[in-house]
Formats: structure tokens, sequence, C-alpha cells
């Protein structure tokens, strides 16, 4: 540990000297109740910005220590402080000025939901916020005065207004907190009341436009039913009312406009805890439910798709089923079995993302192609018993298949935005137009035992013998990531919100093939294993050297599964 002010000596010895002498900076320092540790310096001022965190104790920031008594806290308030912080360094960012990146001070964008990020974690002993500053730089020549601008007269100002209770809006704070301990609430008495999700009154459930997950203006509130309407004691807002979807088998339908897919949206995100004033803050569903849909073209690996497709032409093995480019209805299928691997007990669907002939066939269709020559027992004959059998809720969203008011428990219309139970009224009209009455193939619940294999990659020239290859990742967005040369296409994985919690799956999938995979585990002791280090250990388990850097967002394990079913591997 130096003093700042030896940090102001070294940068004042190596002022126009050649960029890689910033180097020399890398260590900790104290300042004014906070420690600044440069962990990493960037190459050259072109490429990405160094690695900053800055660590202050409890008792200096002056925290209410129920504010950070648990895990659900401790995020929330990360979050929180992660949001301050944000609003701070945008008003300093590239005031200093230089080549490239000089001036640059970038901290971790949070949206609409809350995650656990690496950008700002909270312990029983204090504070870590980590962040980005691009070195500044005259070409490739050191300009240290730009920088002891930035780590000197600006960053102390944001530190303290972020970071230190006393000068922060303490009645914020506290609605957050307590709108987490009601999120988590409600997720409890999900369980106690045996519902799939829950929709409050006055959620406003309309985004902003397609590109934004802010809130429309002058949208209509949500208004449940009055026969779906449950009422809840929530600890800290009081009497909370709103809709409660039962588990089991929920159809959704209504005209094109009115609000179905809007709906559906809202509960596949509400996995996640919302920020006050997003409108989707008590749009709560099953924390394991799994968003599916068709993805053609999709890699799948061994995997037991025969409680939906059997007796292909070809002979192929549908019990430990592999292919490099699948098709709609057998990419879905394979998602269905995967989440029932990952524990998912509520699935949604929405048809217009759905293979047509996975999801249904007509009578007409059953009597020209007759049981025999149809591989395929559609999703219809089997979401019954995966309730009954499996436990499995479904929510579907439905727009041109009457088929499905037959299996529905509960059907809500959709219209103009205000959901109308009408359950009654349909099961009235599935009387006068009755489905064929064929049998299904008896129900089995898939097994796994897969082995977990890895893609084969080429030694390098820097490759030591009896070591394994040490892989790159590169991430794209929200939508995939590569690993060393193989592309892992997570981009109708719905459910990922964030372009760091992809980065987060691309660092497990890496620890997991030059750790792990030694074609002897299975696939979910893997995962199981990351998600039991993740739980333990939180998001420092991704740390390979001596710090944890930014950039990086907690995924749930459903997302873990997902990612490594879509790794291209032998």
């Amino acid at each position: 540990m130096q003093a700042s002010a030896q940090l102001k000596e070294l940068l004042h010895s190596i002022n126009r000297k050649s960029y890689p002498a910033y180097k020399s900076l890398r260590g900790a320092y104290q300042f004014d109740r906070y420690i600044l540790s440069i962990d990493h310096v960037q190459g050259d001022p072109f490429a990405s910005p160094s690695h900053i965190s800055v660590k202050l104790l409890h008792r200096d920031t002056g925290f209410p220590a129920e504010y950070y008594k648990d895990s659900l806290t401790r995020i929330t308030l990360g979050d929180f402080l992660n949001r301050q912080f944000e609003q701070q360094v945008n008003r300093y960012t590239f005031r200093a000025k230089g080549s490239g990146k000089s001036g640059l001070i970038s901290v971790s964008h949070c949206g609409q939901e809350v995650l656990a990020r690496t950008a700002c974690e909270i312990t029983e002993k204090g504070i870590t916020a980590r962040f980005f500053i691009g070195f500044p730089a005259n070409g490739r020549t050191i300009n240290s005065p730009e920088l002891e601008k930035i780590l000197f007269d600006f960053l102390p100002v944001c530190v303290h207004k972020a970071f230190f209770y006393r000068n922060l809006d303490p009645e914020a704070l506290r609605k957050a907190i307590c709108l987490a301990e009601d999120q988590a609430f409600i997720r409890q008495e999900l369980k106690k009341r045996s519902l799939a999700a829950f929709v409050s009154d006055g959620a406003i459930l309309p985004r902003e436009s397609g590109i934004s997950s802010r809130p429309m203006k002058n949208s209509v509130p949500f208004v449940s039913p009055e026969s779906l309407r449950v009422s809840m004691e929530l600890p800290h807002r009081g009497t909370i009312t709103g809709m409660g979807i039962p588990c089991g088998i929920t159809l959704i339908v209504g005209g094109g406009y009115h609000g179905k897919s809007t709906l559906l949206n809202a509960l596949e995100l509400g996995i996640y805890d919302h920020i006050s004033g997003d409108g989707r803050e008590y749009v709560i569903t099953d924390p394991y439910a799994q968003k599916l849909r068709s993805e053609d073209g999709r890699f799948i690996k061994d995997v037991d798709i025969s409680l939906f497709i059997n007796d292909l032409p070809n002979k192929k093995d549908t019990l430990c089923f592999s292919t490099e480019d699948a098709s709609g209805s057998t990419s879905q299928a394979a998602g269905i079995v995967e989440s029932m691997e990952a524990g998912s007990k509520v699935f949604l669907l929405d048809e217009d993302t759905s293979a047509t002939n996975f999801m249904v066939r007509d009578s007409f269709m059953q009597r020209v192609i007759c049981r025999e020559k149809e591989p395929i027992t559609p999703f219809l004959e089997r979401a019954r018993d995966l309730y009954e059998k499996a436990g499995i809720s479904t929510i579907l969203v439905a727009g041109s298949s009457g088929a499905f008011f037959h299996i529905a428990d509960t059907v809500i219309q959709m219209d103009n935005y205000h959901p109308v139970d009408i359950t009654a009224v349909t099961k009235k009209l599935c009387q006068e137009y009755p489905l064929s009455d064929i049998e299904a193939p008896a129900f089995r619940l898939p097994e796994s035992h897969r082995i977990m294999t890895r893609a084969k990659v080429a030694p390098s020239r820097h490759s030591r013998p009896g070591q394994p290859e040490r892989l790159k990742t590169k991430v794209h967005g929200k939508d995939g990531f590569s690993l060393g040369k193989t592309e892992v296409d997570l981009r109708y994985v719905e459910q990922l919100i964030d372009s760091e919690q992809t980065a987060s799956l691309a660092l497990l999938l890496k620890y997991a093939c030059e750790h792990l995979i030694d074609g002897k585990r299975t696939l979910p002791e893997i995962i199981t294993y990351l998600d039991t280090q993740l739980k333990r250990q939180g998001l420092s388990f991704f740390s390979e050297g001596s710090y944890i850097p930014c950039g990086y967002a907690m995924p749930r394990i459903q997302e873990i599964y997902s990612c490594f079913n879509r790794y291209r591997r032998p």
C-alpha cells in the first residue's frame, strides 16, 4: 500500500515518456477514506482502457447494516450505487484530452433489471467498485497531467458523491431495498399459492419501443380479471392486488396488437427484479421459468428427444440425438428437454416463434398423414402430461390454432391490453368443436447421461506439452461469443438481457473447457459444480489473476445450460 502522494510523484516522473511507462503505476494507493487500485494498464491509448477499482469500508461509508445483511440487499445496494456512480462519471468522461481512448471513464451501464455485477460488489466489510479509465497520451507519449486530473480531481468527487451514505438520497435507497424485499416476498408467495406468475394491478407492460426497455408513456395500466385477482400483504408496501396465473396450462389469446406478446414478454423478464418506475416492478414469474422457441440450424448434442420425436425414416436414434443443423421442430423439442434438465418448472411459448408442426396437428392433417407416418408427437399432446406427471406448467400465446383451448386450465384474452378471463366460455365452445380422439404415445421422462466434450483445438506455438490450451474469448454483445475458433450463438436465448451476462457465460465455458471437461464428467455435473462455485464465491469466481475485472453480470443456471448446450463440439 502506497500513499496517494507517491502516485502523484510517479505521474510526474513518467510524463512525456513512452506509453508502456504507465505500467509502473500498477498497485494500490490510499486516498481519503478509500483505496484506489490500478489493476491493469492498457498497452496503448487505442487499446481497451485500463482496469481500476476503488475499495471502501462500511465504517467510512456509513450505510445502515440492514442494507447489506444478506445476498438480496447486497445485490440491490450494489446496483443502486453503480447507477449513482455512473451518473457522476458521465459528467467527467473525456474531459481529460488526448489520443484514442484518452480521458474515457466508463462504468457498467445498468438497464431496467437488477443484476449482480462485478462493477459494484458489496461484502460484509465494504464496497468494491470497478470501472475503466483511458490513460491519456498524445500519440503514444504519456500525458500524465491529464491522468492526474482524473485521479485527483474528477474521481474523488465521483467516489464521495456516489458511495457515501450522507451524500445520497436516503429515501430513494430505502425504497430500492424495500422494493427488492417485497419482490422476494412475492416469489415466495408464488410457491405457497401454486402460482406460476403474478402481474400487479396498475403495472405498465408496454415498452417505449422495440429497442428500449423503458416503460411506454400514456399506456394502458394492467387491471386483473376479478376471477384471477389475488391479494398479498407485502412487508413494506402493504396490500397489493393483481392477476395470479395458476400453475397448469395457461393460454393467452386475443387479436393482433392487443397485448398478447407484450404480456408474455413481461412474464419472461419477470424472473428478474426491476427498478422502481419501470412499470413491471411487481410482474413476478417463477425464477426458473424458461422462454422456448424454435431455432433452425441449432447445434444439438446427445439429447433424448424421444418424448416428442420417434421413428425417424433414417432410423436415427432419438434417445441420444445429435445434429449440427436442427430443424425448427427438432430444435424446439431439444430445447424443452434441455430446460427440463436445467430444472425449469414453467415453460413460456409464443405460437409466432414456435415450429407449427411441433406445436399442433389439426384433424384434417391427421387424417391425411396417419400417426404411423408422422414421427412428431406435437406439444399439444404432451402439455397435459408435462404438468400432471412432471409438474411443469405452460404459459402459451396462441393466435391461430384453437386446439389449445381443449387442454388449457386457464384462458386469458387480451382485449386492448386489458386481460379478460374467458375460461368458462371457451370450455363450452370446446364441447361444440371436439378434437380428434387420437391417443398419444406413452409419456416417459427423458433421461440424460451426457458426457461433456470440448471442441478440438489446434495447438498453438505457445502451447506446452501436458498443459491444456489456453482459450481466448471475444464477446459479441448480448448475442453470443467466440471461444477459441468456436462460435456460440445465443441470439435466441431470449432471457439473456445484458452483454455482461454473455461475458460471464464465455468465462464459465472457458473455465469448463480448461479445467473440468475430461471426457468423464456429465454436463449436469459440470454445470452444478459451476453453479455451486458461483453461489459460494459470487462473481469473484471469474478472477483468473490478481484482480477481478469489471464487466461481468450473473447469469441464471438456465442460461448456463443454454450456453453449454449450444457449444459446438464432437
